[in-house]
């Protein structure tokens, strides 16, 4: 067959087989075009899921009369000019492909009134065929209607899914973009009823409002606030406490200077980051905005722009990982940012659980630690004071670590906040303990329950892992090295990082193209796999220029050590040893879980106390 230059309808109709994967994406590109004109009302009007009608009304900028027949040609753009706009883009579209793209593909008509025009002009287009431009009644911004999307390439029409599947990527897609604009309102319908209204928020300090009109208020009570900036690079937004996990990643939501993107290297990174409190097989819900110089990330490496490629890719995955890890180290038992809300049972946190989707805390009349300072900064009569106790604080911490002096869990006194009667300490003090398994304890909420295996065991966990941070990774020669065969890339690898494998504890030496000879391994480690261990560390290293295996694989070998040496249960303990669990508890980072990812205390507010007693009915 003859080579031949292809007609602009099926040029036209494969480049929709790239942007246009289904009616969420016409959605998608079509509000995204609104947004960049300057939109702040957004209309989604759809049938049948999107198949038979999406039409998108916008109150932004307009589009003038001699431009309408551009704006359907290929390749014609407002958004950039030159290469240096196409390497610091800073709109959402900018491509010129999506709407000759869409409307090759469907029966489609564009409406426009520009700021100070008399009236609009509308331009139909017919499977890819433009008619003639007419004058339309219409208010100023614009209005996009797309009627029986593949109506003339039946094999797509097939794969499209049922109704309510289509309107589902839809949603989900608008949900995502409320998020990023919390200040654009969004009215969605479907088949003549409104079924979404998104209402416009002020300033960032009200942002958490639309988040939780997204995703609702059990994600609000259960998430940690961040923001940081450093190294040109700055990450704000929410991230779920690891005891809110879910059973799958539905709500994980990723920004890049307000573009929704997915990417390896920010999962990656918020993986490594949860690694140490997450139950296993949950996920991590959140919401995070990065911004950062548009001249240092590509966005022009999908046509769906659904990805993007940062020039620094190490640089971006360390800067999220540490500060994600940090923020979830400060979620220490009794704090504000580690605190379960008041009145709440664990419902699925753990094995045999029951509770709802997000497998996290049901929350029913939560209680912020800010609110603890009743009566005037005092605490209410309900609180007992310590003297009944019989010990100081610091006599309870000292019969503590003599209880376990010399096991895994001893360690040096971490200094303690000074408290004073009218102030107790977050998780209050012991009451009693339950069939030798449970610690009660009374706080300025109400009653307190502690699993002391659980508890002693993060306790025990955190101070070996302080204890190796300080020695460093020590390696351990081997008597006999270790020859491995490897392809000639990881062995490039091997002998490229060389300085970072000594880090991590293994001395590689090169031995041929394709083959190094291991002669030292982490000493924590000896015994273990040491070609698998090798073989994953390289792998790591060639793409994200280090690896964490060993950290993971030494903190697995310590958590197991930590089980073996905490507290188990039926030990039976004092209130001055409870006392001062309930201390390092609050002391010590991740200890709102143990090792494994379950919770280590919850909290019963008086009110759900009072709730379950029916006091006041």
């Amino acid at each position: 067959m003859p080579i031949q230059q292809l007609p602009d309808t099926l040029v036209n109709q494969i480049a929709a087989g790239e942007v246009v994967e289904r009616p969420a994406s016409v959605v998608k590109e079509l509000v995204e075009n609104a947004l960049d004109a300057g939109a702040t009302r957004v209309d989604i009007d759809l049938e049948e899921g999107g198949a038979r009608l999406i039409r998108i009304r916008d109150d932004g900028g307009g589009i003038p009369r001699d431009q309408l027949p551009l704006a359907v040609a290929r390749h014609a753009t407002s958004k950039i000019t030159s290469l240096e706009d196409l390497e610091e883009v800073g709109t959402l579209g900018f491509r010129g492909e999506a709407l000759p793209s869409i409307a090759s593909v469907s029966r489609f008509a564009l409406t426009s009134r520009p700021d100070g025009a008399e009236h609009a002009h509308r331009l139909e287009v017919d499977g890819g065929r433009a008619g003639e431009l007419s004058p339309h009644p219409h208010p100023p911004g614009t209005t996009v209607e797309v009627r029986d999307l593949f109506y003339n390439v039946p094999a797509r029409r097939r794969f499209l899914r049922a109704e309510r599947t289509e309107l589902g990527h839809i949603e989900e897609w608008l949900r995502s973009l409320a998020l990023a604009r919390p200040r654009v309102e969004l009215r969605i319908s479907h088949n003549g009823r409104q079924s979404r209204h998104y209402r416009p928020v002020g300033g960032d300090g009200e942002h958490l409002a639309r988040v939780a009109e997204a995703l609702g208020p059990d994600f609000t009570s259960q998430c940690l606030a961040i923001d940081h900036s450093g190294a040109g690079l700055r990450l704000h937004g929410w991230v779920g406490l690891p005891t809110a996990a879910r059973s799958s990643a539905n709500q994980q939501y990723f920004y890049v200077n307000g573009r929704a993107v997915r990417d390896r290297i920010v999962a990656h990174a918020v993986r490594q980051a949860y690694a140490d409190v997450l139950f296993h097989g949950r996920h991590p819900a959140f919401v995070l905005f990065l911004e950062i110089d548009p001249r240092r990330v590509d966005v022009n490496v999908h046509p769906a722009k659904h990805e993007v490629r940062f020039r620094d890719g190490r640089l971006v995955h360390d800067f999220l990982y540490r500060t994600l890890h940090e923020a979830l180290a400060d979620t220490r038992a009794g704090l504000a940012g580690g605190q379960p809300a008041a009145g709440s049972i664990m419902s699925g946190a753990g094995p045999g659980g029951t509770g709802g989707e997000g497998g996290a805390m049901s929350p029913s009349g939560a209680i912020g630690m800010a609110q603890g300072h009743r009566d005037g900064g005092h605490w209410g009569a309900r609180v007992p004071g310590q003297s009944g106790l019989g010990l100081a604080v610091s006599d309870t911490v000292s019969a503590y670590r003599e209880l376990y002096a010399g096991g895994a869990g001893a360690r040096q006194a971490e200094p303690m906040p000074a408290q004073t009667d009218d102030q107790p300490p977050p998780l209050g003090y012991a009451l009693a303990q339950l069939h030798g398994v449970f610690v009660l304890a009374q706080n300025a909420h109400g009653l307190i329950l502690v699993d002391m295996h659980a508890a002693h065991e993060r306790i025990t966990y955190e101070r070996l892992k302080r204890a190796q941070d300080g020695d460093g990774i020590r390696p351990t020669p081997l008597l006999v090295p270790l020859s491995l065969a490897l392809s000639e890339r990881e062995a490039d690898t091997a002998e490229a990082h060389a300085e970072v494998l000594s880090r991590l504890g293994f001395e590689l030496r090169r031995t041929g193209p394709q083959s190094v000879a291991v002669h030292a391994v982490p000493a924590l480690l000896e015994g273990s796999d040491a070609r698998q261990l090798v073989l994953d560390v390289l792998a790591d290293i060639a793409e994200h220029g280090d690896s964490r295996r060993v950290h993971e694989a030494r903190n697995e070998l310590l958590s197991t050590m930590a089980c073996h040496g905490s507290v188990r249960a039926n030990r039976r303990l004092g209130v001055p040893e409870m006392n001062a669990l309930l201390r390092d508890m609050e002391a010590t980072e991740r200890s709102g879980q143990c090792n494994h990812g379950r919770p280590t205390w919850v909290q019963l507010g008086m009110d759900e106390l009072d709730r379950l007693f029916l006091r006041g009915r």
